[in-house]
Formats: structure tokens, C-alpha cells, sequence
């Protein structure tokens, strides 16, 4: 059963930054492609960042930039790294396969408000 924990969010200033951290179990992390999403109440869940278990790495054009996704294959574990954050990152953001599996964790809110 695949199980998905995401910490590390909170409440910042603009310009500030978070660094969220997804705990996977349940799978074969390191052979996993895995990425973050994030939702904003009324709207599609969207996909921030993407890494697969070669280490090749894709964004969403707004993020470009300013965050950083990393995985640490011997600790089950994916990073986002959020610098520069702008109040338009508000969200609830989770972490999943890419392609997304079924089941998915609680979330970390990140507030980026002044």
C-alpha cells in the first residue's frame, strides 16, 4: 500500500522560501518517477516539478527558477525547495508517482502572504 507523506509547509513572507519533504513507502522508491503537485481550492491539481529515478527533471514554467526538486533514493524521500516565493504559490501541495498513483497523502499547506 502506497503511503505519502508530505511536511515542511507554513506560512511565509513574499520572497521568503520553504522546503517541503515527502516521506514514500510502499513502493520501489528509487525505481520511481516522482513529482509535487499542488491545489488551490476550485481548481485542477497541478503538477510543480517532476524527477524520475535517472535524475532528469521537469517544471512548471511558473516555478522555473525559483524551485528545486531533489530525491534521496537511500531515505525514501523527495524535496521541493522553494525560493522566491510569490503569494501566487499558495497552495496545498502534495507529492505522488508521476504518473500519479490512486492514493494519495494529506498534503502540506504553504501560505505565502505578507
Amino acid at each position: 500500500q502506497v503511503q505519502l507523506v508530505e511536511s515542511g509547509g507554513g506560512l511565509v513572507q513574499p520572497g521568503g522560501s520553504l522546503r517541503l519533504s515527502c516521506a514514500a513507502s510502499g513502493i520501489f522508491f528509487r525505481l520511481t518517477s516522482m513529482a509535487w503537485y499542488r491545489q488551490v481550492p476550485g481548481k485542477q491539481r497541478e503538477l510543480v516539478a517532476g524527477i524520475t529515478r535517472m535524475n532528469n527533471i521537469n517544471y512548471a514554467d511558473s516555478v522555473k527558477g525559483r524551485f528545486t526538486i531533489s530525491r534521496d533514493n537511500a531515505k525514501n524521500t523527495v524535496y521541493l525547495q522553494m525560493n522566491s516565493l510569490k503569494p501566487e504559490d499558495t497552495a496545498v501541495y502534495f507529492c505522488n508517482g508521476q504518473p500519479p498513483f490512486s492514493s494519495w497523502g494529506q498534503g502540506t499547506q504553504v501560505t505565502v502572504s505578507s
